[in-house]
């Protein structure tokens, strides 16, 4: 099998149709692959940014049709649960120990070899997900048993969560297959997949509110009647979707030679060695999508109520004392609309390199030399700061006019776009900690230290609940933007240090020059796009084409105020992040 050539990366020789590998000791072979790694994270950024265009156009739709109430949070705490796994094992645990003992199988015994752990590793995890798929609809069965007497919201999440659980399989084979593809440097095709889910989600909202007769002045209670019928129609379709992304990557599978082989022996010295690595990431994956979830628990739980009469309930009785709801009715929605717009631009870039990064990290980590794995790993940093700073401050100027232009129509309400807004701007301030944070816990995996992002996620849901829940009665459903701002900035600041520490060194203070630059653009920026907004002429008010040319103002300017400002400092990594011309030699 032919390995790709065309990615400009140094590497170990496998077979005779292989690349010859670059000196370590040449500059010139780590620029290339900083370059690479960059050029590839264009490629999934690209594809990312069509994908998260999407799903844009996803949430529009859905917001449009089901609003922010019960049966939009219902569907959105339902739908957290397969997401949840995929975190959990698809681009997890499995697949976190996965790719470095993949690569180095792919280097060590050639592609043969690689290929028979690859599928072993692929029906183990299909056994896995199977084995909880099944237990999960028996205590799902279980629970909507205990609770047909209960709050009818509670009921609707549990129905819609047994629908949609065996998503878990193809979401998670998906994430796992496309890991495979990826230590193959194929990155295409496994960034167009989730493409697929948002079509059909956007297809099925159109389609079905137009069969069901689901417009915006529809009756209250008809519309709840409706806005259920719908959401169950969006869950069956979520299955239809997974298996079309399975489909999706079979033909980029055979190109790199994988074949799904009915492979009996799992328990092999690799797997069990992928499996012990796997544990404290599942584990460390598991507390944070636990933090996920209990988030959407506590927002689910402390929303405002409707009794039968469709009344507002805003208090509740706890230990003989009456209590104020915190949080507004809708607000998982709410917190969901607003996550999503700060990992926008997390996932159109920050993930895309993050993911590019990952095989070179693990390439490089099993050299004696770790020279080159030092400086992809902080060229990786550097690049994914100078995209999360700008992305930070970015997000929070142009909040309240983005959520407006997006959201605002339908069953989305003024309240529910202003409350949107306001955790949008604090979820906005963590887009620098989260984008540092995907490219250092790779470099943890790839040098087998699962433990450190373990303790590191603990110590992140604890200070999330410390900074979240004294402020929820302050702040409302925003203090869980607050906690996990605070959290996750802390978070990337110990981690980075402590594997600055741990490798001997990452050079860091070639570093703090282009950071310190990064700052000055991304202020610069910021101080141009508030002064715009205060020269005559500026548009204002309160319409639709209004909120838009705001938007399209102040990120044209700002985005064009901070790349000028890193190209007369003469940033670096926007010099690497340029595309290169191919050299010509004289005759």
């Amino acid at each position: 099998m032919q390995r790709d050539k065309d990615n400009g990366m140094s590497t170990i020789p496998i077979s005779t149709s292989s690349a010859t590998i670059s000196s370590p000791r040449d500059p010139s072979s780590t620029d290339a692959r900083s370059r690479s790694f960059i050029g590839h994270a264009r490629l999934i950024g690209g594809l990312t940014l069509v994908s998260r265009i999407m799903g844009l156009g996803r949430e529009i739709v859905a917001g449009h049709y089901l609003g922010t109430g019960l049966v939009a949070s219902a569907f959105t705490v339902a739908f957290t649960i397969p997401n949840l796994f995929r975190k959990l094992l698809g681009e997890g645990a499995l697949s976190a120990a996965f790719i470095p003992l993949y690569t180095k199988a792919i280097k060590e015994e050639g592609e043969q070899e690689a290929n028979l752990f690859a599928a072993a590793a692929v029906n183990l995890l299909a056994v896995i997900l199977l084995g909880i798929t099944v237990v999960g609809e028996v205590i799902l069965a279980a629970c909507i048993a205990l609770s047909s007497s209960g709050r009818p919201e509670r009921l609707l999440m549990l129905k819609l969560t047994a629908i949609m659980l065996p998503y878990v399989l193809m979401i998670c084979g998906v994430a796992f297959l496309s890991g495979i593809l990826q230590v193959h440097r194929r990155f295409g095709v496994p960034a167009a997949a989730p493409i697929i889910l948002n079509v059909c989600h956007i297809a099925i909202l159109l389609l079905g509110a137009w069969i069901l007769g689901l417009h915006t002045n529809t009756p209250r209670a008809e519309t709840i009647i409706l806005q259920t019928k719908l959401a169950y129609w969006l869950a069956m379709v979520v299955l239809v979707a997974g298996v079309l992304q399975v489909v999706m990557l079979l033909p980029s599978l055979r190109a790199v030679g994988f074949r799904f082989k009915p492979v009996l022996r799992f328990w092999t010295p690799a797997i069990r060695k992928m499996l012990l690595l796997s544990l404290p990431v599942a584990l460390g994956a598991g507390v944070l999508q636990l933090s996920v979830l209990l988030d959407k628990g506590i927002s689910f739980a402390l929303m405002q109520d409707v009794d039968s009469a469709g009344r507002i309930i805003t208090h509740f009785h706890f230990f003989h004392h009456i209590v104020r709801y915190p949080m507004v009715l809708g607000a998982p929605r709410r917190l969901d609309l607003a996550q999503f717009l700060y990992q926008f631009p997390l996932g159109v870039f920050a993930i895309a390199l993050a993911t590019a990064v990952f095989p070179n990290l693990s390439s490089d980590a099993l050299d004696k030399d770790r020279n080159r794995f030092r400086s992809v790993l902080r060229h990786g940093i550097e690049a994914a700061l100078w995209e999360g700073l700008p992305a930070s401050l970015g997000l929070i100027l142009v909040s309240k006019p983005a959520v407006k232009l997006l959201f605002l129509n339908g069953h989305i309400h003024a309240q529910d776009a202003a409350l949107i807004s306001r955790s949008v701007m604090f979820y906005a301030g963590a887009i620098w900690a989260f984008s540092a944070l995907q490219i250092v816990n790779r470099a943890y995996y790839a040098i087998h230290d699962m433990t450190t992002p373990l303790v590191m996620s603990i110590v992140n849901i604890l200070l999330n609940l410390i900074v979240e829940l004294p402020l929820l009665w302050w702040m409302g459903e925003s203090a869980m933007a607050v906690g996990t701002l605070v959290s996750f900035a802390i978070q990337a600041i110990v981690m980075i240090w402590m594997l600055n520490r741990k490798i001997g060194g990452l050079d860091l203070h070639k570093s703090v020059i282009p950071v310190i630059k990064m700052l000055i653009g991304t202020l610069a920026m910021g101080v141009t796009c508030l002064a715009i907004e205060h020269i005559p002429g500026y548009p204002t008010g309160e319409r639709r084409t209004i909120w838009l040319a705001q938007l399209v103002i102040i990120m044209g300017v700002g985005g064009l105020v901070y790349l000028a400002a890193c190209h007369l400092m003469g940033l670096e990594t926007v010099i690497r992040l340029k595309p290169r011309r191919p050299r010509t030699t004289a005759a």
